[in-house]
């Protein structure tokens, strides 16, 4: 589901045009608004990141789907889950606000050569704080990696 709704939202941000700016800051605006669907899904009862991991395990095992159903039931699980899933979406929009404002302000040649660095600086700090945060919750922590 994401992986279709970053494809649509890639055409569409393809489809408004082609000002330099707006060319700059097309996949940004994609990553915002899978950012906007991880926050959209904590009001739900069980957040983006529980079906990414999910279909996760159901590439690994023919059991893992539904191995990683018990987990959900595991004391902590559900919280952590909200938690990196509230802590990714508002990553990714914050990351899509960053590379916004920084095609605004610098010149293009500068945003080209540098941006990509920021945006991939700005994932692989939200990768290292989730296995840090993971490491730091125990028992749930591993349910995760355990799968059951």
């Amino acid at each position: 589901m994401v992986v279709v709704a970053s494809i649509l939202f890639t055409l569409a941000a393809t489809a408004m045009g082609g000002s330099a700016r707006l060319i700059q800051i097309r996949d940004a605006l994609v990553t915002g608004a899978v950012g906007l669907i991880f926050l959209t899904s904590l009001l739900f009862k069980r957040p983006m990141i529980f079906y990414l991991a999910c279909a996760t395990m159901a590439r690994n095992t023919a059991e893992g789907a539904k191995d990683f159903e018990q987990v959900w039931g595991k004391q902590g699980v559900p919280r952590l889950l909200k938690t990196l899933t509230a802590v990714w979406g508002a990553g990714l929009v914050g990351q899509t606000s960053v590379m916004c404002w920084l095609a605004y302000i610098w010149p293009i040649g500068r945003y080209l050569l540098v941006g990509p660095v920021i945006g991939y600086g700005i994932f692989a700090l939200l990768m290292v704080w989730s296995l840090w945060y993971l490491a730091q919750h125990g028992d749930a922590g591993k349910a995760i990696f355990q799968r059951g």
